[in-house]
């Protein structure tokens, strides 16, 4: 059975590892720790030319051991929606590590070390998450005005993942569903057509809009929340009513304007070449 957990990125030398608390610990996508080891076009085949040669890796990755359980198939949150993975936690990593000849294993396991420690200190100040988070986008080049409403929308966008979760929304597909409806309301996409328009794969939506669409995106999930509380709105159904209604708050605001400027907003521009190009705002 695959479980849902959040899922999270962590860069090791430019490499993308998404990784998920689940019980409270981080597992790490394997196919992800492979590629940022090796390099190779296709983890999924290396891992399993790897467990043949290494028959102890692959009992504890069928089995488990005394210390390591086996990796667990986790939902993982991709471009194309919720994905089953394959993800180990520290312990099963760096198993892994042993069996990977790889000139970055040493600076990886310092990597893993010093992630698995971070975990701990964010459980007891949260603040350093944010700012963690905050450091990643300066170093990815978007602007401190453009990280600024990144962060209020990641708060905005948990607030109301709350308020959905104690109204009766008990999975990831139900967060999609209301996810697609405020923005076809919003912006006359749902986020998967909205990834196509602007030539994403795997690639995070929302750090690929610009300060507009930041906006009217968080008008529109922010509107939803205040709507659940007001009118105490309860179940899925209940729910995707309100999420359309904040969704046509954020799309009318948003239509205004761009009748005013004489230009759409909603934009086939990214962030995947240059995050943070002045030109790109200007359009």
């Amino acid at each position: 059975m695959t479980r849902e957990t959040p899922t999270n990125i962590a860069v090791f030398k430019g490499k993308e590892i998404r990784k998920s608390l689940y019980n409270g610990q981080w597992w790490f996508v394997v196919n992800d720790i492979i590629a940022a080891l090796t390099d190779s076009v296709d983890p999924a085949q290396y891992f399993k030319r790897l467990k043949k040669r290494d028959k102890g890796l692959a009992i504890l990755v069928d089995k488990g051991g005394v210390q390591i359980v086996p990796p667990l198939a986790l939902g993982i949150k991709t471009s194309g929606g919720t994905q089953t993975m394959y993800c180990w936690h520290t312990e099963g990593i760096f198993r892994l590590i042993q069996s990977i000849p790889s000139p970055k294993a040493e600076p990886f396991k310092r990597w893993l070390a010093r992630v698995g420690y971070e975990r701990i200190q964010e459980i007891g100040n949260p603040e350093l998450a944010t700012k963690r988070t905050r450091m990643l986008y300066k170093l990815k080049g978007y602007s401190d005005d453009w990280i600024e409403k990144r962060m209020r929308g990641i708060a905005i966008r948990e607030e109301l993942t709350d308020e959905w979760k104690n109204r009766g929304a008990n999975d990831q597909r139900d967060y999609e569903i209301l996810t697609a409806e405020i923005s076809k309301a919003t912006f006359g996409v749902t986020p998967s057509e909205y990834q196509k328009l602007k030539g994403l794969e795997r690639e995070n939506l929302r750090d690929h809009m610009d300060d507009f669409e930041l906006i009217f995106n968080m008008l529109g999930e922010r509107a939803t929340a205040e709507i659940h509380r007001t009118e105490d709105s309860r179940g899925v159904g209940r729910l995707r009513v309100d999420a359309k209604a904040g969704g046509d708050i954020a799309g009318g605001a948003r239509k205004q304007l761009e009748k005013r400027i004489g230009r759409t907003i909603v934009s086939n521009k990214n962030y995947l070449n240059k995050p943070q190009g002045k030109e790109l705002l200007k359009k």
